[in-house]
């Protein structure tokens, strides 16, 4: 039973990580209608950012403060993505509105190369650490009620609780604010909106902007347990069944989903993989996503569309 236990709780921190990737993908299709390929290259460039700031700021200011390094590379980091949606809004957003869906996608896949390129330019091409001071031993609970008791992650209760904070946060913005309202309307039809007086290139900029931060936080998660690689661009392929069960425009949906596929993962692989000798971690998740894909192609929490003539 203690196993079980500490592979449902693997399973379950593991998918609240692919679902702080999945939500990036989530705030801008809201926003725009437009799937974000580039969300992966979006949270490599802001690892990046965070792991070579955070080694550059002692250098460079004489202070030799974990603190202060971190600090200072997360705001710095942050000015960059927010930077970076200014530029993703007025060089190519604006340029494509009202245009069919297939021309973002392939606008989005352009950005996922330009940043993947800049960032190594910029950052260089090696393996970087990230070290925010999460805790890295492990815990040792329920010793009373398991012999030897159930061995739990530190980092990842910590990953976990960033991420339910992060979603709270995503969903009262959504449906509590004006501008989250805005967004919404936007989503819905372009030209409707614009008509109302919403200002669709300002909103755009500040979807970006939630999505930018969300992929900074992502990946300052996934840089400090993996370190920050160049591979790391690849996790939002990990993404994506989870966005399918959830649904592509919903912020909760995006954490159910993401907890369904990381326990799905670890639960098949340790007790269905001895039987079929293994890999099923690997294409459980796809798997998964295709049956939906037959029979619920929105999701769990995504909206049907009902197309009226």
């Amino acid at each position: 039973m203690a196993f079980f236990i500490e592979t449902l709780f693997s399973g379950l921190m593991v998918g609240m990580l692919y679902s702080l990737v999945a939500l990036g993908f989530v705030l801008i299709f809201k926003a725009s209608g437009v799937f974000n390929f580039a969300q992966g290259a979006m949270v490599l460039f802001a690892a990046l950012a965070m792991a070579r700031f955070s080694e550059w700021i002692p250098k460079w200011t004489g202070i030799e403060s974990l603190l202060f390094a971190n600090v200072a590379a997360f705001i710095i980091s942050a000015l960059m993505m927010f930077a970076l949606a200014w530029l993703v809004e007025r060089l190519v957003l604006r340029h494509l509105v009202n245009q069919e869906g297939a021309t973002l996608l392939m606008a989005t896949l352009g950005i996922t190369y330009f940043l993947e390129g800049f960032g190594q330019t910029l950052f260089g091409s090696q393996i970087y650490q990230i070290n925010v001071g999460m805790p890295k031993e492990p815990l040792i609970a329920f010793q009373s009620v398991f012999d030897g008791g159930v061995l739990l992650s530190k980092e990842d209760m910590v990953a976990a609780g960033i991420a339910v904070v992060l979603v709270t946060l995503l969903t009262l913005f959504f449906q509590k604010t004006s501008t989250g309202r805005a967004l919404r309307a936007v989503a819905d039809d372009h030209q409707a909106a614009q008509s109302i007086g919403i200002p669709l290139n300002r909103i755009w900029v500040i979807v970006w902007c939630v999505a930018g931060m969300v992929a900074l936080v992502a990946g300052i998660i996934w840089g400090s347990k993996l370190s920050v690689q160049f591979t790391l661009a690849t996790v939002a392929l990990r993404a994506l069944p989870v966005l399918i069960l959830g649904g592509l425009t919903s912020v909760p949906g995006a954490i159910v989903g993401g907890l369904i596929i990381g326990v799905g993962e670890k639960l098949s692989e340790v007790y269905l993989g001895p039987y079929v000798g293994g890999g099923i971690e690997i294409w459980f998740a796809y798997v998964l996503a295709l049956v939906f894909l037959l029979f619920r192609p929105q999701g769990l929490f995504g909206e049907k569309i009902i197309d009226r003539v």
